[in-house]
């Protein structure tokens, strides 16, 4: 098995060059577990970047105070471990805020995260409101984090003041989007099987709950108009070890195997899965192919709250999605090793990215393998997608292409988002880690980076 084409020398795929590092402080929490770094995020003027240092703590630097070090001073940038005070902003608005590097403590471990920049002209949906406890001004910089007991808590990112605390989701929220509107909407999705929809220019009220998810919801995201959202989720059963949808392929197989008939053999298949089943025994051809096929890629529509529709075609977990910049095209990652690129406003299937060749069977995709696809964002020219895998790589894409341009080193990622203007992918991964990569060669950048973050021994 290879990570790349027979066609492909993967020695003259461009790699990464590395610019710094940053280092965390160590844990203050002696846990087994929890250290993972699940989430990345930008803040949507660029100013912040912020990323889970495991446990319950939540890191936010400067961004451009960061690249600038990084600039200046070489390789290694040692932060600070002490919370900064941020200066709060005068009554009068006088006083601008400026970004200074701080931690926040969210008081359990946190899987989610996601910026949102309020614009005072979009109001609240709940139109029969009058009164709201917060009103948020033109250069309100909020902070949302999803934490492992289910609650969302919202952060003043200027003072570091708790604004929220919203309380209804039962199990982990595992992600977090704010509309690009800057009208406050914010959508959780949770491994309660539900998102939730969450007005904060009401005060964090939650308007609805979409369901249809059969398990974990992994991942949402908006499309930049606002009028679509994109969901993906677990399998029917817990941990990948159930199906969607069986198709049955009649094509000439052996008839039989140990003197069962695969007509049989499908069936059985099929009712120890607990799967829907249409089609009986005696319909079966005497030879047939089973595969998977997951349906947990859900399309809704933002104005009504109503599905659209399910999109098909991924054989195992779906943990990941983005839309491009302009809305056309949509991302989706799956434990099925691949990324598969689509038309959200038609449905159709429009490329495939592979991370495994030959790329597995149907039947084998939807199993353990040490190529699971983890992460995949869009950069801000809509043509290009990076995608983070479990066989230790960070790939950057060009839509229309099957191989990679550009490859970087990364063990153990987890997640992973281009900056606002998209001249650099931040990486999350194990053990409070987050890595910044300069991703694409030719492209205008004003530099090349590569930072890790990690927590000092």
């Amino acid at each position: 098995m290879a990570s790349f084409p027979p066609r492909v020398n993967e020695k003259e795929i461009v790699r990464s060059r590395t610019i710094g590092e940053l280092l965390a402080p160590a844990a203050p929490f002696d846990k087994k577990c929890g250290g993972e770094n699940w989430t990345v995020a930008f803040a949507p003027d660029g100013s912040y970047f912020a990323w889970s240092q495991g446990y319950r703590i939540v890191k936010l630097v400067p961004w451009s105070q960061c690249l600038k070090n990084f600039l200046l001073h070489g390789s290694k940038n040692v932060t600070n471990s002490s919370c900064l005070k941020l200066a709060r902003q005068n009554s009068n608005g006088g006083q601008k805020n400026k970004p200074r590097e701080h931690i926040i403590d969210c008081g359990d471990i946190v899987w989610s995260l996601a910026f949102g920049s309020s614009v005072p002209e979009k109001q609240s949906r709940c139109v029969n409101i009058e009164w709201h406890r917060f009103r948020f001004g033109q250069d309100q910089l909020l902070l949302a984090t999803g934490l492992n007991n289910g609650r969302i808590k919202i952060w003043d990112v200027y003072t570091g003041k708790l604004l929220l605390n919203l309380v209804d989701h039962i199990e982990v929220v595992r992600d977090l989007t704010f509309a690009p509107d800057g009208s406050l909407l914010l959508i959780s999705a949770s491994r309660d099987k539900t998102l939730r929809v969450w007005d904060l220019k009401d005060d964090g009220n939650m308007m609805k709950v979409l369901r249809g998810h059969p398990n974990w919801v992994y991942s949402c995201a908006f499309s930049p108009d606002c009028s679509m959202l994109c969901s993906v989720g677990a399998s029917k059963a817990g941990g990948g070890s159930n199906i969607g949808v069986i198709e049955v392929m009649l094509t000439p197989l052996a008839h039989s195997a140990h003197g069962v008939s695969w007509a049989d053999r499908v069936a059985s298949l099929a009712t120890g899965l607990g799967a829907t089943f249409p089609i009986g025994r005696s319909d079966l051809a005497s030879g047939c192919e089973v595969y998977w096929t997951y349906t947990d890629v859900f399309l809704w529509n933002m104005d009504k709250y109503t599905m659209i529709r399910r999109l098909e075609g991924h054989h195992h977990d779906v943990v990941a999605c983005d839309f491009s910049p302009d809305g056309a095209l949509l991302a989706t990652a799956s434990y099925d090793t691949r990324v598969y690129v689509w038309d959200p406003h038609s449905g159709d299937l429009l490329m495939e990215f592979g991370h495994l060749f030959p790329p597995p069977t149907p039947i084998f995709a939807g199993g353990a393998n040490d190529r699971w696809v983890r992460a995949v964002s869009f950069s801000q020219d809509g043509l290009h997608v990076a995608s983070l895998a479990d066989d230790k790589m960070v790939r950057f894409w060009r839509i229309g292409e099957d191989c990679p341009v550009q490859v970087a080193p990364l063990s153990n990622g987890l997640c992973c988002a281009f900056s606002t203007d998209g001249s650099v992918l931040a990486a999350g991964r194990h053990m409070m880690e987050a890595c910044i990569f300069g991703p694409l060669q030719g492209k205008s950048l004003a530099f090349n980076i590569y930072v890790a973050c990690q927590s000092e021994e």
